[in-house]
């Protein structure tokens, strides 16, 4: 390995990544500021970073017209909040709401379990999957209303199945050339960059070749690359590596989504994949990442348990080979070896055995009397069911949150609470890294991890308009109490409401208040704006 450099923790004052905005512009005292909503007298994390100030935020329309200390004129609502914090609101960098199942189905297109959190911008498209067309995705999301904005990053998984399928082969130079026009039509669409999924099928099928050239495409119009990398266990180093790869090769800055390491063996090891991140920003390379405040993955149960060949095509294929007495010898060894790093493993949502939701995978197994290997090969047959994975380290965990690089991302969705368990993420994340993890443990400062949530996953995906507070931006806006401001949703029950979070603004609109639901619909799509003039795509 190349020389690794020291990782840089922040101090309290210390404004992130070189990426920071200017500090908030305060109006001059003689200056009276008009305003349709005024929040006063609270104490000010403007995004940067930076300590926060005392005093008011004058919002006209959808924009932010005066932040800090200056004369009121008109002014149609007073909202007071002495006591309380004023933020951006919050930036999802990393969320799974663009499956039909999500945002899109009935009842859930005001997002409640997101705006609660005080979170106003959600980044759809994740881990290579969601919606390849990002044209008719958005204008969906415009269309039916929604109540926080969505920005959407092509999938690369999603555009691999509709140019080679769900099957393990590389692309010829014509099939090649079909997904970086994919890639082309995603990026002048809107998107803000392109996502893979490298555990996932079928994006788990590209190869450096292909993920670079199609990346070159989205560096050419602006955007960003973002990736669950290839191993977050056994192969964490050699997965950010191809990461840091793809990057060089292509030119587009590189983002690491949910860092970490999973598995009691490696803990640690992500500390030596955050000095491999640190060399490449220190040799100039543009390098982040994003993180949720859990110790628990959440994904489905056969992704965790089986290789990617062996889900090659569609369920039915995969249950066939679970079956065959030719290919089940080595498949037990690789459900075996997973099992083995994967000690604690709960099923979360379930079909076929509703029961099972919130229970152990070893625990229905004994139940049953079988081997859990035995289980495991026998079920996934049947249903490939999400779960849950107790896997990560708290130490590690607080590390990464105190990279100066890494954003606060939920990798959850919006959806109802129901029978079925569901990782408390959705529900949870913004909160629980403002309440628990900054005011309670004081692993970070507050306006550190207000940033986390704000002002840099804006700086990431090179939204101006947006993730801080300060004059001429979008009035997005949350405004939560240092005090009382919690995560309700746990393991067990994942669709509490947080707590200490009274007032939400999207696009200049009350969409929460009192910590409920307004009914307002102000999100919007938010689109991208290409490098690349719009009759030249080279």
């Amino acid at each position: 390995m190349n020389r690794v450099l020291p990782i840089t923790i922040f101090a309290a004052s210390a404004v992130w990544l070189g990426l920071a905005g200017a500090p908030p512009q305060r109006a001059a005292a003689a200056d009276a500021v008009d305003a349709d909503i005024l929040l006063t007298d609270g104490q000010i994390y403007d995004g940067s970073g930076g300590a926060p100030i005392s005093g008011d935020v004058a919002i006209q329309g959808d924009r932010i017209v005066a932040v800090g200390e200056f004369a009121a004129g008109k002014v149609g609502r007073r909202i007071d909040c002495r006591g309380l914090a004023i933020a951006p609101g919050f930036i999802d960098l990393h969320n799974h709401s663009d499956f039909e199942e999500s945002l899109l189905a009935e009842g859930n297109r005001e997002a409640a379990n997101y705006l609660l959190q005080g979170c106003t911008t959600m980044v759809t498209g994740n881990c290579g999957g969601g919606q390849a067309d990002v044209a008719a995705y958005l204008a969906d999301v415009e269309n039916g209303g929604v109540g926080v904005n969505i920005a959407q990053l092509i999938p690369h998984g999603a555009v691999r199945s509709e140019v080679l399928g769900r099957r393990a082969v590389d692309p010829t130079p014509e099939q090649l050339a079909e997904l970086c026009a994919w890639v082309d039509r995603g990026m002048k669409a809107g998107a803000w960059g392109m996502s893979t999924g490298l555990i996932y099928v079928p994006s788990s099928y590209g190869k450096l070749d292909e993920l670079a050239a199609m990346s070159k495409r989205v560096a050419a119009h602006g955007g960003i690359y973002a990736s669950h990398i290839r191993s977050e266990d056994s192969d964490l180093l050699g997965a950010v590596e191809e990461a840091l790869q793809i990057g060089k090769q292509s030119g587009a800055p590189v983002h690491v989504s949910h860092f970490k390491i999973c598995g009691k063996p490696y803990w640690g090891t992500v500390r030596v994949a955050a000095r491999m991140i640190e060399e490449a920003r220190a040799a100039g390379q543009t390098v982040t990442a994003d993180q949720y405040p859990y110790i628990a993955t959440s994904t489905s149960l056969g992704a965790m348990m089986l290789p990617s060949w062996a889900r090659e095509g569609s369920f039915d294929d995969t249950a066939a080979r679970l079956a065959d007495p030719q290919q089940l010898p080595r498949l037990r060894r690789e459900v075996e070896q997973a099992l083995a790093e994967r000690p604690h493993i709960r099923i979360v949502a379930c079909t076929s055995q509703p029961d099972y939701a919130g229970r152990a995978v070893r625990e229905i197994a004994a139940a049953q009397g079988k081997e859990v290997v035995d289980f495991v090969i026998e079920f996934l047959q049947v249903e490939d069911p999400s779960a849950v994975n107790f896997a990560l380290d708290e130490a590690d965990v607080r590390f990464v949150m105190q990279l100066p690089w890494v954003a606060t991302a939920s990798d959850g969705s919006v959806k109802a609470p129901s029978e079925a368990k569901a990782h408390p993420r959705s529900y949870g994340t913004f909160p629980r890294k403002l309440g628990y993890y900054a005011v309670q443990e004081q692993v970070l400062p507050l306006a550190a991890a207000v940033r986390s949530c704000s002002g840099l996953p804006a700086d990431i995906l090179g939204m101006t308009d947006r993730g801080y507070l300060r004059p001429g931006a979008m009035a997005d806006v949350v405004v939560f109490d240092p005090q009382t401001v919690i995560d309700g949703a746990t393991y067990d029950d994942p669709y509490e409401l947080p707590r200490g979070i009274p007032v939400v603004l999207v696009n200049g609109q009350i969409a929460a208040e009192n910590g409920q639901p307004t009914g307002v619909m102000a999100g919007r799509a938010l689109r991208h704006e290409s490098k690349l003039a719009e009759q030249h795509v080279p």
